[in-house]
């Protein structure tokens, strides 16, 4: 019996239809389709996959004299001996496809990013405009130009966003399930993690600096004025310039690391850390809806969005503590 037939003889075993296979293996339909009509055989990563799939030895796909009744035995060891979650299997073409797009998407989720912290700089500029009468702008003018300017810096940043998760969804397994690498990835993989350590540590050092010195305009407009005066709001919207600016940074380099810790399973990504990951991801949804919600809530309330931004940092240090509370009570 030869491949073809082997895999279309497991396959309905199992009860499975030609989608449900392709979506287990991370192939399209017609890949299947042609394998099962002899047009094509798969390569080495999805021959292992399927051997780990359906619990018989890899030689009993490849070899042609070897028959059902031998792989049955084959079969019976392996549902002894295969883990309830296999290791999924990463070949060099697999891996170097999902670096590359892991690294197109640090570009677009970091100017996302960069947008969406900027967005309430205009709001905050024209408000104190209006306020202290630079321009002769009604204050229904001023926020209603503000609002449009935030929203239009919204818009490409979610859809930069939405982009960025499309790309990476066939992929999204790599961080919640066990690999294997096949000969020359994980080489692969460390010898370009080894390149890029001096420029992600450059760019980390940059981005933290940039955050910390953000503060120091409104310093020196607190300094140099007395009392309220515009210096003060340039000084505002200056922390969101250089904040956003260092946030885009670290936001770039830490996308393209962690995807060399997805494959090397490193960091974050260890096994044990996607397993503990399961628990933790709809509380950090969660945190992170309540906090957009309060922010947007305030300052539509209270129209003063030159201050709350300061719901932003607050967030970010009492996410740090909520995660690790959240660490600390799985371990115990």
């Amino acid at each position: 019996m030869i491949f073809a037939d082997k895999l279309i003889d497991l396959r309905k075993k199992n009860g499975w239809s030609q989608e449900e296979l392709a979506e287990k293996l991370n192939v399209s339909r017609q890949a299947v389709s042609k394998w099962e009509g002899a047009q094509s055989i798969p390569d080495m990563a999805r021959i292992i996959q399927l051997s780990e799939l359906f619990g018989v030895s890899t030689d009993y796909l490849l070899k042609d004299n070897l028959e059902q009744t031998e792989s049955s035995a084959g079969t019976d060891l392996a549902q002894d001996t295969v883990p309830d979650v296999p290791a999924r299997t990463i070949g060099m073409e697999e891996a170097n496809a999902f670096l590359k797009i892991k690294e197109e998407n640090s570009r677009r989720v970091a100017l996302g990013v960069l947008l969406c912290i900027l967005s309430p700089a205009a709001l905050i500029l024209l408000g104190g405009i209006n306020e202290f009468k630079l321009w002769n702008w009604s204050s229904e003018a001023a926020g209603g130009v503000g609002l449009l300017v935030m929203l239009l810096m919204i818009l490409p940043a979610v859809g930069l966003f939405i982009t960025a998760g499309l790309r990476i969804a066939p992929y999204e397994r790599l961080e919640k399930e066990p690999l294997e690498t096949l000969y020359g990835v994980t080489g692969m993989v460390k010898s370009r993690q080894e390149k890029f350590l001096p420029l992600r540590n450059r760019y980390l050092i940059i981005g933290v600096l940039l955050c910390i010195a953000s503060l120091i305009p409104l310093f020196v407009s607190l300094v140099f004025t007395k009392g309220e005066s515009f210096l003060q709001v340039i000084g505002i919207a200056a922390i969101l310039v250089l904040a956003a600016i260092g946030v885009m940074l670290i936001v770039r380099v830490s996308i393209i690391w962690g995807s060399y810790q997805i494959l090397l399973e490193e960091g974050d990504y260890t096994r044990e850390s996607k397993e503990s990951n399961k628990h933790t991801s709809l509380l950090t949804t969660a945190y992170w809806c309540l906090v957009v919600a309060i922010f947007l809530l305030w300052s539509f309330l209270s129209n003063d969005w030159k201050n709350t931004w300061i719901v932003w940092p607050v967030a970010a240090v009492g996410y740090v503590a909520v995660a690790g509370i959240i660490k600390a009570l799985e371990r115990k």
